[in-house]
């Protein structure tokens, strides 16, 4: 099997694995399965973002919240802590899962630890891996689901979303800055000023 049949055949497995999703998107006049829409979502980010990435860090992108659902918080205690352990035992999920299709495909060695790594979010601002998985997260985050995410939480002030947006920004790497306000990606129309507001000086 060729590196790029290898690739092919791991994307589609997890391709597979997020259309099992029960929970449903609207998006470009149909319905999806929630997580497959946000993984391409991912994928088409980061060949707009990084399109010299290489298969390890495609694959990392593609796999960065398989089966999701299969981790509800609503299995984890209310409150912060219960969010941490949430958070925590989400990263070691989506890495072990990512390990196994990509086994399933006939990866070994190098690649699937790259990928574990990133995927479980191990040592950002020092792993490129990691860090490209993050930049490329946030800057889907803005584009498809900062706006939704501000409409269901009407109750948060201004301080506080000055407060989400500049962690958001802290987490991305300067080139990932940059490029969310270069105009290459569509930054929610609405919340446009706070975004602006948030990271001015930083």
């Amino acid at each position: 099997m060729s590196d790029q049949e290898r690739f092919e055949k791991a994307i589609a497995l997890i391709d597979a694995a997020n259309s099992e999703d029960p929970n449903r998107e609207q998006a470009e006049g149909k319905s999806w399965p929630k997580e497959l829409l946000y993984s391409q979502r991912m994928s088409d980010m980061l060949q707009r973002y990084a399109p010299e990435a290489d298969h390890a860090q495609r694959l990392a992108i593609r796999a960065q919240h398989v089966q999701r659902w299969k981790s509800a918080r609503s299995d984890y205690p209310e409150g912060r802590q219960g969010y941490l352990q949430w958070r925590t035992g989400l990263y070691k999920f989506h890495a072990e899962t990512a390990g196994r299709l990509l086994a399933e495909a006939g990866y070994d060695g190098d690649v699937v630890e790259r990928v574990k790594q990133a995927v479980g979010k191990r040592a950002l601002k020092v792993n490129q891996d990691t860090q490209l998985l993050e930049d490329v997260t946030d800057l889907v985050f803005i584009e498809h689901y900062m706006l939704a995410f501000a409409q269901k939480h009407p109750e948060y002030d201004e301080a506080k979303w000055l407060d989400i947006v500049r962690k958001t920004w802290k987490k991305m790497s300067q080139r990932a800055q940059q490029f969310a306000v270069s105009g290459s990606i569509t930054l929610p129309e609405p919340l446009v000023p706070l975004i602006h507001k948030a990271v001015s000086g930083s």
